[in-house]
C-alpha cells in the first residue's frame, strides 16, 4: 500500500470542538474565500497582459494555496472520528485526555490535553499525540514517571491526574 493510501485510510480522532473548528475553516475557505480569490483574479485580469501582472500571479498563488487547504481539510474531515468523553476511562492517558503532570526537576505542574495533530495548539495546552511529549505520555497511568527525550534534553514527568 502506498503512503498516500495509508494516510487516506487512517482515522483522525478529534474533539467535538476541534471538529467544529476545522469544519468552520473548511466552509469559510470553500464558500467565502474561493469567491474572494476568484474576484481578485478577475480584477487583476482587467489590468492587461497577465504574463507580466504581479497582482494576477499573487492572486493565482493564493487561489492555489486555498485549494490545497480545502482539499486537506476535506480529507481530514472525511476521516474524522469525534471523541466523546464517555467513551474512555480515566485509568490511562489516551487521546482526548487531560493530563496533569509534575516536572520532577522543577516541581512545576502542567496540564495538557492530548489531541490529534490537526487540533494541537500549545497556547491552549493542547498537544499532539504525535509530539514527543504526547507520544511519551500515551498509555501511562497516574503516579507513573515518564522520561521524555526532547531536543533540549530529557524531561521527567510524574503523572498526577487524568481526566476528560
Amino acid at each position: 500500500m502506498r503512503e498516500e493510501e495509508k494516510m487516506a485510510s487512517t482515522d483522525i480522532y478529534l474533539t467535538r470542538e476541534g471538529h467544529q473548528k476545522l469544519t468552520k475553516e473548511y466552509e469559510f475557505l470553500k464558500n467565502v474565500r474561493r469567491r474572494e480569490l476568484s474576484a481578485e483574479i478577475e480584477k487583476a485580469r482587467l489590468h492587461g497582459d497577465i504574463s507580466e501582472n504581479a497582482e494576477y500571479d499573487a492572486a493565482k498563488e493564493s487561489q492555489g494555496l486555498n485549494e490545497k487547504r480545502v482539499v486537506e481539510l476535506h480529507d481530514k474531515l472525511s476521516r474524522a472520528r469525534i471523541i466523546e468523553d464517555a467513551q474512555f476511562s480515566t485509568d490511562e492517558v489516551l487521546i482526548g485526555a487531560k493530563v496533569k503532570v509534575e516536572d520532577i526537576d522543577s516541581n512545576e505542574q502542567i496540564e495538557y490535553m492530548l489531541v490529534a495533530e490537526a487540533e494541537a495548539d500549545l497556547a491552549q495546552d493542547k498537544i499532539s499525540i504525535g509530539s514527543p511529549v504526547g507520544k511519551a505520555l500515551l498509555g501511562h497511568k497516574i503516579d507513573d514517571i515518564v522520561e521524555i527525550s526532547i531536543p533540549a534534553g530529557v524531561l521527567k514527568y510524574k503523572i498526577m491526574a487524568i481526566s476528560r
